[in-house]
């Protein structure tokens, strides 16, 4: 296209620049206007427990996880939760580990056997069966012997505050939950995480309506690996972990399965009360994105290049419009409203809204991210996940396919 571009391409920019701002002011908009209204569990009154006192599981799969799961257990050790009435067990599940993971899964359970007896208790797989991802079938095994009210389902590189677990059941009892999701805060450890993590938080608003997850019209849904909480009669309902066994995102997969059967889903916020963090600089966070982001598209290349196309359309493209008059007034307000964006959600993520200054960098380094995945599983044939090969055929069939029950 030659430029200036003709009247045809003038009026077609122009008009793609204002309707890409008036996006982005209309998500900005309603971000300003109901994320201060999701729940927040640092919140005094939150600082309770709760009055049924139920009984809790908390869930932790680990493979070869020896750098981080000593550190886990230790934060859910030191819950708070059965001083205020109520059964709190651990169950950590190793998984074919090949590491030290099982030799300190089972130096804490014969410490604890002795000072907290019934507090923890330790599963070795030895062997995965046809059909499941390893972290699935843990999770199922874990399911399958579980008869508390509540499961935690988590990661073993998750650290939680003494009183998180009892403010959460405290919220579901409150709010007649089936599933509540706590959203965890991010550690930024250098520069380019805080570029990628930023970024991704900003699609995250157009994922899930974070505001909208209660309403029991919505078609909005979520699910996080680092905290989701589920009422074990809710899972069994839906046939536990089995419709979903090759779920390569098994947490997001079983948020939409809840809202697809019609149970109620709750999220709050709970700043500097679950941390996470994801890896070691940017390219260790596009590394550990590989088998998720083409998972994330039903490992579809066309939907997944759509993707691509949408953030090189309404991320990067409002930066070209600065360098013409006709699309700089649409460009300045798309990057103010992603200014504003990173503003709010900042406050309860704890990333730096400064990072919105960066977010051109976040927006290549996931498309990055979203082509290396789509790349690396094709010339694998599958998805590699902690040493275990899961053939794409299976899983392209698998994927999207969960039965309701």
């Amino acid at each position: 296209m030659s430029w200036p571009p003709s009247e045809l391409w003038s009026d077609a920019l122009q008009l793609t620049a204002w309707l890409v701002a008036g996006a982005w002011c209309w998500r900005a908009s309603d971000a300003i206007r109901y994320l201060p209204s999701i729940a927040d569990l640092t919140a005094i009154a939150w600082d309770i427990a709760p009055a049924t006192k139920p009984s809790l599981a908390v869930v932790v799969p680990a493979r070869n996880e020896e750098a981080d799961i000593a550190a886990t257990l230790d934060a859910l050790l030191l819950a708070d939760y059965p001083s205020h009435g109520g059964r709190l067990r651990i169950l950590a599940l190793d998984d074919r580990s090949t590491d030290r993971t099982g030799a300190i899964l089972d130096a804490y359970a014969a410490e604890y056997a002795e000072r907290a007896p019934g507090r923890l208790d330790v599963v070795h797989i030895a062997a995965l069966p046809s059909g499941w991802l390893g972290k699935t079938y843990a999770l199922h095994t874990a399911t399958q012997s579980a008869t508390e009210d509540w499961l935690l389902f988590t990661d073993a590189d998750v650290l939680f505050s003494p009183s998180i677990l009892r403010r959460a059941l405290a919220f579901a009892e409150s709010t007649a939950a089936d599933h509540v999701v706590v959203l965890p805060t991010t550690l930024v450890r250098s520069r380019g995480e805080g570029t990628v993590l930023g970024f991704i938080q900003l699609l995250g608003l157009w994922a899930t309506r974070l505001w909208r997850i209660e309403d029991p019209e919505t078609r909005d849904f979520l699910g996080v690996g680092a905290f989701n909480l589920v009422r074990r009669e809710a899972l069994a309902g839906l046939g536990g972990w089995t419709p979903q066994r090759l779920a390569v995102l098994e947490d997001v997969t079983l948020g939409r399965r809840m809202q697809r059967a019609g149970l109620r889903q709750r999220v709050a916020f709970a700043p500097g009360l679950v941390l996470v963090h994801w890896a070691a600089g940017a390219f260790g966070i596009v590394r550990v994105m590989t088998k998720n982001l083409f998972a994330a598209f039903n490992f579809q290349p066309l939907l997944l290049l759509g993707g691509c196309l949408w953030i090189v359309v309404f991320c990067l493209t409002p930066l070209a419009g600065l360098a013409w008059g006709p699309t700089l007034l649409p460009a300045l307000l798309t990057l103010a409203a992603i200014g504003a964006c990173y503003r709010v959600l900042g406050r309860a993520s704890q990333i730096d809204a400064r990072y919105a200054w960066l977010y051109p960098l976040g927006a290549l380094a996931f498309v990055a991210a979203m082509l290396r995945s789509m790349l690396v599983v094709a010339w694998r044939g599958g998805v590699v996940w902690r040493g275990t090969h899961y053939d794409l055929r299976e899983l392209r069939r698998q994927s999207g396919g969960f039965t309701l029950r």
